[in-house]
């Protein structure tokens, strides 16, 4: 049988390959797919198959219920910081999942505070200072974000939650799209499902034009954020620091920087884009931001990294790579000499190169695993109690 599905998507960054990969596999499967998005996302989710429904509304709302209410989706799938569209199938009785591009980003119990960038507790000090800031946290985000919610919420007749996460909480399943083996253990809801990565490479990349650089040295893949964090700065500090090496270096800047921007050393190349699997089976290391969707990439190709978190969950991200002895963090404001030591370290010490194959092997298994469709296609083998809610609604009034 085949379904009809919602799919409410946020953000213009490394959130979305994963995410429309999800939408891919769904069409491919036969099922009919409408995208909620920016019109800027239109060439993007046109290459999936899917239709796209571009939003106007902030927030998703009233763009999500109109839809729900002219062409009856089965299901909801939003973004995790889609809550608009949450609401409205809420709102509309209608089940929603949520996607997560990345490692679970909300409190859990035994897990360090999200976006502080702690490794796991280690004793009761760890455990005391986790329940602080934890605390703190949690404080911060309700304050940035519960009033408005509970506001939208008002407007379709809901009661108002406790905290902002409460609305994420609400969905039937939330889809993790990474391997549990990457993030630290910890006690998650009962709707928590990791499904594993999504490998897809942007959609803009596919037509890029690129040659890998000739010679025998090691190749180093550079690549920071897809999105404007700041880093032309620093993606030169990176490849002031790569001339220095007998490497041979591709900096891909992506939509955000000007690669006229960055002055590259003769060893190294600097594109705005290609396609990063490809450059992956030819590479040695990958220096990255460590956006969730690169990290992933370059383990599954059994590469270790050097990483200069940037921002957002990056600083989490880090954690479990070091956790995993995967690769060597350094601040964003590194010096060359300092990028240009961790990177011959990390060329010279099989160890990171077996922390990333362990981390590969799991990573790949789950990606082509059958576990994200598992949970968004009912089968007599995993049934799902939510298409039962639905379907009887929808054959009594068509």
């Amino acid at each position: 049988m085949k379904y009809s599905y919602l799919v409410a998507l946020t953000g213009s960054g490394g959130t979305v390959p994963p995410e429309l990969g999800v939408v891919r596999r769904l069409v491919d499967r036969g099922h009919r797919v409408t995208v909620l998005a920016e019109e800027s996302l239109a060439a993007e989710v046109t290459a999936t198959g899917a239709r796209l429904r571009s939003r106007a509304g902030a927030g998703f709302a009233r763009d999500t219920v109109a839809e729900i209410d002219g062409e009856r989706p089965d299901l909801v799938l939003a973004s995790y910081f889609a809550f608009g569209a949450m609401v409205a199938a809420q709102a509309r009785e209608l089940p929603f999942m949520v996607l997560i591009p990345g490692i679970y980003p909300l409190p859990v119990e035994g897990g360090p505070p999200p976006g502080t960038g702690f490794g796991r507790a280690d004793g009761p000090v760890g455990r005391w200072r986790d329940r602080v800031v934890g605390s703190m946290v949690q404080r911060r985000w309700d304050q940035e974000l519960l009033p408005q919610l509970n506001a939208l919420r008002a407007d379709f007749g809901l009661e108002r939650l406790a905290h902002y996460q409460d609305q994420v909480q609400l969905a039937h399943r939330q889809l993790v799209l990474s391997s549990a083996a990457f993030d630290f253990p910890a006690q998650r809801p009962d709707g928590v499902r990791c499904v594993g990565p999504i490998l897809d490479d942007p959609f803009w990349t596919r037509d890029a034009e690129w040659a890998l650089p000739e010679g025998g040295d090691p190749l180093v893949l550079v690549s920071l954020s897809t999105t404007a964090q700041r880093q032309s700065e620093c993606l030169q500090r990176i490849a002031d620091a790569l001339g220095r090496l007998p490497v041979r270096a591709i900096v891909t800047t992506g939509p955000a920087v000007d690669p006229a921007d960055i002055t590259a050393p003769v060893n190294v190349q600097v594109l705005a884009a290609a396609p990063h699997q490809e450059l992956m089976r030819h590479a040695s290391l990958v220096i990255t931001h460590g956006g969730h969707g690169t990290l992933v990439k370059a383990f599954a190709a059994d590469l270790p990294v050097v990483l200069l978190p940037h921002g957002r969950d990056h600083a989490d991200n880090a954690a479990r790579v070091r956790a995993h002895r995967a690769g060597i963090t350094l601040s964003r404001t590194a010096s060359p000499q300092q990028i240009t030591t961790a990177v011959r370290r990390v060329l010279r010490t099989p160890a990171y190169y077996r922390a990333a194959a362990e981390l590969g092997r799991v990573l790949r298994r789950d990606a082509m695993s059958d576990l994200l469709m598992n949970e968004l296609e009912p089968s007599p083998d995993h049934p799902d109690p939510v298409f039962e809610r639905i379907f009887p609604v929808r054959e009594m009034e068509s």
